[in-house]
């Protein structure tokens, strides 16, 4: 009886924090919120309610309009037929088309576009969802239901890329995939990487715009080693070094992993084993069982090595560009879809083993993020309040207007390293810099955090709300983002840096 209570209630509960939902974000953008707060307000007036024409500009009075989440009921009791959720939708697809419709008008109509894009676009052309044989067909009823997945009047004119940023698309901005100068850079790389002695200090600066996606592989493994000595500088070394690591990491398998079903480490392991399936859900590469099964005997032989940590929500996260970089040293395609079935046992073993010890080598030197009571998510988020008030005190004033607090979303930002924030291919790309920085991930990251912040700040200054305010602060849209953005992003974030972390007068009120 107790079970079938608890399966009702588990079932009950569905939609409450900590179900699998889907990912609202860089990966999978949300409604334009500018429609959805026009409906709701709609909707609103068909329901007399004493809260009528009053807007939630606060976050106590958005919290005293808001119906708890626990009064949720069984999903057997919601009526979706009823006459307001039709409404709803068909209000939404009718706007939604009439958006559309409007702005391919306005294509149209410029000269410079006129004759060359319809001649040389098909009537049909596609829009690839993911790198998959799924597609959507250019007509008027697929852009009715799929374009209100897109911020339309904010997009700028580029190359048409997956709807679900595909790891490889490493250059979204509409760069050549390969330049002379980018040829001649992946040169020196290589020339660096084969000498007696890489010179780390020279392959940091090297890596610090960016890595070839060739070389990658053994870039980040010397990077990572920075510190305490992953990947030996010597080439002699490096083959006996990965075999002794990987040994090393197999043994801990054997000896620690068996004990995942023991009473003191059952509530670890079951949530990792809860949050494997969130990870990227929309990426069919990390929904395959066998890559999953890797992932947790990363994460529960790393938690089981650090127990003043343990494992937190988040870290679970921090896998995915090491476990994808390492991949595609042996993939030549697009590895979003490839099935790890087809990869040797060996290789399988080499990509998890190297996978666990870059990952432990970042987190150690964030670890205070994830010990108890995260106290280094909360020194940075502080810092990352101070740092914004001393760079846009416009923006600043602006959060304490509508009490919008920096732990509300740069909690996030913090604790996955903005991995929600941007595409997979971005994070890739934004690691090979934090790799090159002295303390990237732990002090260049405040800055960089602070670049993003500010990125955004005229579509902040427009929202006058604080529902408005956290609805755009937790869906940015990057979807379209690449090497370009990211590129610029960094510029900036260095220029704070520069500026801000060795002038503490500067940076303090």
């Amino acid at each position: 009886m107790a079970a079938e209570n608890s399966k009702q209630f588990w079932k009950r509960s569905a939609k409450l924090p900590g179900s699998i939902q889907p990912v609202y974000g860089a990966q999978h953008p949300p409604l334009d919120p500018r429609l959805t707060k026009n409906f709701i307000k709609e909707r609103s007036k068909v329901n007399a309610v004493s809260l009528k024409n009053k807007k939630a500009s606060s976050f106590h009075e958005f919290a005293r309009n808001t119906s708890d989440a626990w009064d949720i009921g069984d999903d057997e009791e919601e009526d979706f037929s009823s006459p307001s959720f039709q409404t709803l939708n068909s209000k939404v697809a009718l706007a939604t088309a009439a958006q559309v419709l409007e702005n391919h008008s306005k294509l149209r109509v410029k000269p410079e576009r006129s004759q060359s894009t319809t001649s040389d676009v098909p009537a049909s052309y596609k829009v690839t969802k993911s790198s998959s044989d799924a597609q959507l067909s250019r007509n008027s009823s697929d852009s009715c239901l799929r374009n209100p997945l897109h911020k339309q009047q904010s997009l700028p004119l580029r190359p048409i890329i997956p709807l679900v940023a595909r790891i490889s698309d490493q250059n979204a901005s509409g760069a050549p995939p390969m330049t002379v100068r980018e040829k001649t850079r992946l040169e020196k790389f290589r020339q660096l990487l084969s000498s007696h002695n890489t010179d780390l200090d020279e392959l940091r600066k090297c890596s610090w715009p960016g890595v070839p996606r060739e070389v990658r592989p053994v870039t980040w493994r010397l990077l990572s080693s920075c510190l305490q000595g992953y990947l030996p500088a010597n080439t002699e070394r490096r083959k006996l070094t990965l075999q002794r690591k990987r040994e090393e990491y197999f043994g801990f398998i054997e000896q620690y992993y068996d004990s995942r079903n023991e009473e003191h480490h059952q509530d670890t392991y079951r949530q990792i084993h809860i949050d494997i399936p969130r990870t990227n859900p929309l990426i069919p590469l990390f929904q395959q069982p066998l890559v999953q099964e890797i992932f947790e005997r990363i994460l529960f032989i790393w938690a089981i090595r650090h127990p003043a940590s343990g494992y937190v929500q988040g870290i679970n996260d921090l896998v995915t560009p090491f476990f994808v970089v390492f991949l595609s040293e042996y993939v030549e395609e697009d590895v979003e879809n490839f099935d790890v079935t087809n990869l040797s046992q060996d290789m399988l073993r080499s990509i998890e083993a190297d996978s666990f010890w870059c990952m432990s080598k970042l987190l150690d030197g964030i670890q205070d993020n994830y010990t108890f009571a995260q106290p280094g998510i909360q020194k940075k988020v502080k810092a990352l309040e101070e740092l914004v008030s001393r760079i846009d005190e416009q923006v600043h004033n602006h959060f304490r207007r509508y009490e919008v607090e920096y732990l509300q979303f740069a909690f996030r930002w913090m604790n996955n390293l903005l991995m929600r924030e941007l595409p997979l291919r971005c994070t890739i790309r934004l690691w090979d810099t934090y790799q090159s920085e002295p303390e990237g991930f732990s002090h260049f990251h405040l800055y960089v955090c602070a670049a993003f912040l500010i990125k955004w700040r005229k579509e902040i200054l427009d929202e006058e709300d604080f529902q408005g305010l956290l609805m755009l602060l937790q869906n940015l849209p990057t979807i379209h983002w690449g090497n370009e953005e990211i590129g610029l992003l960094l510029a900036e974030a260095y220029r704070l840096k520069y500026m801000f972390a060795d002038a503490p007068n500067h940076y303090r009120r």
